[in-house]
This record gives C-alpha cells, structure tokens and sequence, in this order.
C-alpha cells in the first residue's frame, strides 16, 4: 500500500527558519506625497550616466553574459590594487553571504554575529545548516567585541562585523577590530560587511581593506546598492585570499550578475565623483536630522550610514505608525526600534516634525 503523500522531505535545520522582511513601500495616499524610509536606499534618481550604461547594453539581453564579470573586477582591481584572483562578484554582498557560509559551514557549525544587526544574518547562518550565536550589542547600540570573541568556540566557522552597523549606524574603530581580529583563531573566518562604507565620516572607523591585506582569514564585503544607486541591479564583490575567494566563486551560481547590471556598475565607477557628491548631500542631511532629533531629547546613537536608529523599546510601531500617518514610512524593528533612512529633504523635514512631537510627549 503506497504511504499517503507528505510531500517532499526538508532539511531540519530549516525548521523556524526566521524570513527577511523588506522595507514596506510608501503607500499610495490621495492629496500628498507619501515618502519610503524603510529601506536605505538612494533617493537620488539613477544618473544619465547609468541609464545610458544601462541602455547601450540592452541588446545583448539574449546572451548570456561574462561568467567571471571580468571587465568589472578589472576595474575593481586596478582600483582597490587586489589581485583579480582575489574578487568573488555576486548579486548583492547579502547574496555573497550566503554563499560565503555555505562555503564554511558545516551541520552544527557556528556563526557568531551582533545583534540586533542585519537580518539577513540569521538565515544566511540557519539556511547553511550552523547554529546562530548572537552577541547582543552595547548599551549605545555598538558591537561588543569583546563578548563576540568570548562567544568563539571549536565549533565557530565565521564571525560577522557589520561596520557601520545596520540598523543602529554604529561604525567599528580600527583599533577594536584590528585588536578583535588577532583575537580570533586563523581558522575561523571573518566577515567584514561595509555595505555602507561610502558614508563614513569617522577618522578612527575600522578599513576592513587593510585587515584583509594582513590576514588571510579576512573577508571585506561591498556592495553598489547604497551610494552607487545601483541598489535594483544587484551587484557586489567580495575580497578575500585565494581560498576563501575561490570556494566562494564555486559556491555562487553561474552568471550571477547580469551584463546590464554589470555595465551600470562600470559607468558607476566611470562617474564617481559625482555619485559620491550625492552621498555628501545624504551626509550633510544625516548630520542635520540627527543633531536636530538629539537637540529635541531623542537618545540617536552615533551613526555612520545613510540612516539613524531611534530605540523605541515597546513603542516601535507607535513611532512608526506616526511617521506613517505624517507621511513617511520607517522600518520598524517590534520591542527595539525603528531605523530611518534619510531621504529627500522633504522626507526628512517630516521625520523631524515626527521626532520632535514625540520627544516631546515621551521625555527621558
């Protein structure tokens, strides 16, 4: 007698699997504009320049495109001086993640991350079969390092420093994370994500470039979704010496990143300069809401991306809810707080008005 169908058996490890929870668009509101704060991305129109790249490549959308997306890591190369052998390009540097742990975990294996810190970063670790340790984060929303070394054991394959960190926009020092890193064992690999390093305006704040150069279990990731307003496209890279790179080319999917997105992120490159005058005018706002929501009695922690955390504790989706009802839609984090991005001047304007309503009826 044939058994009644259960369908298809799945791997254990993915029993409880939290899911990612993108930022909610604005919604559609009659009579005014209504603002997305929710996600980190670049308010600025795409340029001429990355339209065109965009446009000129359209015709070969029947191809397939370079394997190796070798003109890109050229330029990066040259860029970066990193040898070529030493890039790992893929579909966002969320998707490199993935692949990454894949790639050095094994069933039962360990990640150690902050937290809270990217949510990507707990299902990359379940999805890979590894046990998640989370190392909860300082009073002042910063990682603790010294407790995320503690928490490294025999089991340990990977530890992720996310710098600045998102949500809460904290940047790591050179310093800490140069002393962290010779604290960690040979075998254990680590991930540096500076998916918001354009941003940085800290002198003291950790180059994950420079440690990869002198340890060869430093891996730094980088994306083109934030300040190259690339974020539709999905490219990034990683670096990393020659076995963490090759094992993580072999564990990215073939053709990963498309000749289109590929071109846009070489006129990206092609037109930095102005792309990183845009990310200057982000700054100059990050810097104005900040101090603006800290002069009304908001407790902000120091930021260093393109947004700002406000702790709201158990009155998360209060604070967000009045954002939304003023106009702009936040990220909210339920019992910890709500991350906004900052977006257009006007956007932002809203976000202050929000802000400062609330420190007011909320003091302390």
């Amino acid at each position: 007698m044939t058994p009644p169908s259960t369908g298809p058996r799945l791997r254990e490890s993915l029993q409880g699997i939290p899911s990612y929870k993108p930022g909610r668009p604005a919604p559609v509101a009659t009579g005014r504009t209504m603002y997305k704060l929710s996600s980190n991305e670049n308010p600025f129109p795409p340029l001429p320049e990355l339209e065109e790249a965009v446009r000129a490549s359209v015709h070969v959308m029947n191809r397939y495109p370079d394997l190796a997306c070798g003109r890109l890591v050229g330029a990066l190369s040259e860029r970066l001086d990193v040898p070529v052998n030493h890039f790992a390009p893929g579909t966002g540097s969320v998707a490199l993640l993935y692949h990454l742990l894949q790639a050095v975990c094994e069933p039962g294996d360990e990640v150690v991350y902050a937290w809270r810190s990217f949510e990507a970063y707990p299902i990359a670790a379940q999805a890979a079969g590894a046990n998640r340790i989370q190392v909860p984060l300082t009073a002042d929303a910063r990682h603790d390092l010294d407790a995320m070394a503690a928490a490294i054991t025999d089991r340990t394959r990977a530890v992720i420093v996310c710098t600045p960190n998102n949500p809460t926009g904290p940047t790591v020092s050179h310093r800490e994370l140069a002393e962290f890193v010779d604290r960690v064992p040979s075998d254990v690999l680590i991930v540096i994500d500076e998916a918001y390093l354009q941003f940085i305006r800290d002198p003291q704040a950790a180059d994950g470039l420079a440690l990869y150069r002198e340890h060869p279990n430093v891996c730094v990731l980088r994306t083109f979704s934030k300040a190259y307003c690339l974020a539709n496209f999905r490219v990034g890279f990683a670096i990393a010496h020659d076995s963490v790179a090759e094992a993580l080319r072999a564990c990215t999917p073939p053709f990963a990143v498309s000749t289109l997105a590929e071109e846009a992120a070489l006129a990206a490159l092609a037109c930095e300069n102005l792309l990183l005058e845009q990310v200057e005018v982000l700054v100059k706002e990050r810097f104005r809401v900040v101090d603006s929501l800290r002069a009304a009695g908001l407790r902000i922690p120091a930021t260093e991306a393109n947004f700002f955390w406000v702790p709201a504790g158990a009155e998360t989706d209060d604070f967000a809810q009045a954002c939304e009802d003023a106009g702009v839609v936040v990220r909210a984090f339920p019992g910890d707080g709500c991350r906004v991005s900052i977006g257009e001047p006007a956007a932002n304007d809203i976000v202050l008005e929000v802000g400062t309503r609330w420190a007011a009826s909320h003091p302390g």
